[in-house]
């Protein structure tokens, strides 16, 4: 067994394990930030995505950075990394790959497609076709690709990180609500504020900083600390509250359609890294508030009545985190987190 593999690590202490995703997530955030100014709660949400292992939809205007994200998180990590410019003429097949004849095997082969990468970056998504967008759907959430009755595994990790323009609609197709739901956060980069737009100008006026950034993690320590991610403790307590919260919208008349359980499993996970991210080893009710909104409010989808009243999402997801009740009952802080890393200890050999 490697020093470096997943299974070395699960047998590692719990300080040890929080203390190497600390310093990695921070250099990795200090990487990005090179590129996009001034935006370190949009930095910390792509990293919670990353360690939950789901992935990212970045809806803003044009020209606030939402494809510089993507790009400068990929660059960040050392692996396998694509690219696809979503548009109306491309071809589920342009993502998956194809099946070609091969005159000298007499035979046919498959020709990967953009989507075998560790991270793949959808430029403009809602550009192509819902069939192309459809070739996306067993991939984001089975982690593989079917072609021709062949079933061919993804790597790991993997990630798809998309972007999109909500305002110009002309010649874009909606995201259907199938694929949608398969993201596990909606992040807006928003404008910067005269300060880090004037460092902007400074920094990136003579050159692209992307020109410059040098990985500062890697494939096999993306693996670990998922792994880590995967072990911080949920408490009952806190897995009733995330399941109470997301229940609840279902039942509000505004909404049409509330949150499936696939978002529930997509809270708690994000709300773990979170939790990391924070150097803690167990989920409190606060972790569950940072991200409900970025994960839940894009899967909603509003009555024409709540729409023609100016209501979002995300002000009704901050209405329940109001009214549900926040769980009062005593947290055991790491217990179960502890006892999982000391019964892997014990059964390592010495």
């Amino acid at each position: 067994m490697t020093p470096g593999s997943p299974s070395a690590n699960s047998h590692a202490p719990v300080d040890q394990v929080l203390g190497e995703l600390h310093g990695a997530v921070q250099r990795i955030a200090a990487n990005v930030e090179r590129v996009l100014v001034g935006k370190p709660d949009v930095v910390r949400l792509a990293l919670v995505t990353l360690l939950a292992e789901g992935h990212l939809l970045v809806e803003d205007v044009p020209g606030v950075g939402k494809t510089s994200l993507a790009k400068a998180l990929a660059r960040s990590i050392d692996c396998t990394v694509s690219r696809v410019q979503f548009t109306p003429d491309l071809l589920p097949s342009d993502i998956t790959g194809s099946s070609i004849y091969n005159r000298q095997e007499n035979d046919f082969e498959f020709r990967p497609g953009p989507i075998f990468a560790n991270i793949v970056v959808g430029d403009e998504i809602n550009r192509a076709s819902p069939k192309t967008q459809s070739a996306l759907l067993e991939c984001m959430e089975e982690h593989q690709v079917t072609v021709d009755a062949n079933t061919y595994p993804l790597g790991s990790p993997f990630m798809v990180i998309a972007t999109q323009n909500p305002i110009e609609m002309e010649g874009t197709y909606a995201l259907p609500e199938a694929q949608r739901d398969r993201f596990t956060a909606r992040v807006s980069v928003g404008y910067p504020d005269p300060a880090a737009e004037l460092a902007m100008v400074d920094e990136h006026a003579g050159h692209n900083p992307l020109d410059d950034l040098r990985p500062v993690s890697d494939a096999a320590q993306i693996l670990r600390l998922i792994e880590a991610v995967r072990r911080v403790h949920l408490s009952p307590e806190v897995r009733r509250y995330a399941v109470e919260l997301v229940s609840a919208t279902r039942r509000l008349p505004e909404l049409r359609l509330g949150a499936s359980p696939r978002s529930t499993l997509h809270l708690v996970r994000a709300a773990r890294a979170q939790a990391a991210l924070a150097g803690r080893d167990f989920v409190v009710p606060d972790d569950i508030h940072a991200i409900a909104i970025p994960v839940l409010a894009h899967r909603l989808v509003m009555t024409a009545e709540a729409q023609a009243a100016r209501r979002s999402p995300a002000e009704l997801i901050r209405a329940l985190l109001q009214r549900v009740p926040v769980p009062t009952a005593a947290l055991d802080p790491s217990a179960a987190f502890v006892r999982s890393m000391n019964n892997n200890n014990a059964g390592t050999p010495r």
